[in-house]
């Protein structure tokens, strides 16, 4: 029988059996020390269109924040030095050369692998010392996404035309899906793994901060908003968010995807119209028919009941819409839950 190492002795035994136990559990623990907890891996995603101005300052500012975080900057067909900035900075440089903001999110999410993901504007807007607190609330109160509810800094920051649409946008927002953020324009997001995994992108452009916030009121996953400073973008930047063009595409976005998550209501309220535009033409030619026996308007009676057929079958899409919603729901949920919940250490 081998001797033991020099430095180790044999635990004390006690005649119980209690006592043995103890003694195992000891020499176990001494021998085959448990590893620690592995930390959360975290990754910070850029998207950049022309933002060699202010790239560098984002890497920095969340390198200090994030000491232990992966920082990707995505290049998305910029005509300037974007991506030898970002790649000079230090962070990992990718691209993606389908225009529009959504493209780049969708192959952000597809490409990295991470616990928590960090999405972030590349304008240095956004506050990178308010991440820590982010990730901790996501963490400690096991969210799926914390969103950056915007407090500006100053006029510059947050222009007129911005901010009443975005109230514009929100207001509607709540009132479809139900109220759940104040500042669904936000583009500093912390999310789960969960949710990055489970997030079919379908948008192109700025439209995705709408399709964020409608896939997790859909899903009904936790989520919270954290006031965080924003800040004018520095001499050298500016803004790509045109305020009555891509008002109107979030505008668009949104009521597809009332259409698309709760069709029976889009069609229900399409054949209410009909049905009502319908009976207001076949009241008078009813009342004469009454009064006369006759019908003097064949054509606007043909239409009526053109109408009242439209009204009928606009629901009864709904319906069937509706039992392939709650399948695809089904479907999205099944996504979400198939991973594992990151747990604080």
């Amino acid at each position: 029988m081998s001797a033991l190492p020099e430095g180790k002795r044999p635990p004390k035994l006690r005649g119980d059996l209690a006592g043995m136990v103890e003694a195992l559990s000891e020499f176990a623990k001494s021998e085959f020390p448990q590893s620690l907890p592995a930390q959360p891996r975290i990754a910070v995603l850029v998207p950049c269109f022309n933002e060699q101005a202010a790239v560098a300052t984002v890497i920095a500012d969340f390198r200090k924040a994030l000491p232990s975080a992966e920082i990707f900057v995505y290049d998305n067909n910029s005509s300037d030095r974007t991506a030898a900035v970002a790649r000079e900075a230090g962070a990992s440089v990718r691209s993606e050369r389908r225009q529009g903001k959504g493209h780049v999110v969708r192959r952000m999410f597809a490409d990295v692998d991470a616990d928590i993901y960090v999405l972030v504007d590349g304008d240095a807007t956004y506050d990178a010392a308010s991440a820590p607190r982010m990730i901790d609330i996501l963490l400690s109160d096991h969210l799926d996404m914390v969103v950056g509810l915007r407090v500006d800094q100053s006029e510059a920051a947050y222009r007129l035309g911005h901010r009443a649409g975005n109230r514009l946008l929100t207001g509607f927002l709540s009132s479809v899906f139900g109220q759940a953020f104040k500042d669904i324009l936000s583009g500093y997001r912390i999310f789960s793994r969960r949710f990055v995994k489970s997030f079919p992108v379908l948008s192109d452009g700025f439209e995705i901060e709408t399709e964020l916030s409608v896939h997790a009121l859909e899903l009904a996953l936790p989520v919270a908003e954290i006031e965080t400073p924003y800040y004018a973008r520095p001499e050298g930047s500016a803004s790509k968010l045109n305020t009555w063009r891509d008002g109107l595409r979030i505008l668009s976005t949104i009521l597809k995807l009332y259409r698309s998550e709760k069709p029976l209501r889009f069609f229900t309220a399409i054949g209410i119209f009909l049905t009502l535009v319908s009976v207001g033409l076949a009241t008078p030619i009813f009342v004469t028919y009454v009064e006369q026996g006759i019908v003097p308007r064949l054509p606007t009676a043909m239409l009526s009941m053109g109408l009242m057929i439209l009204a009928v079958l606009s629901v009864s899409s709904g319906l069937v819409l509706d039992t392939v919603t709650r399948g695809r729901r089904e479907m999205k949920l099944l996504a979400y839950l198939a991973q594992s919940p990151v747990e604080k250490t």
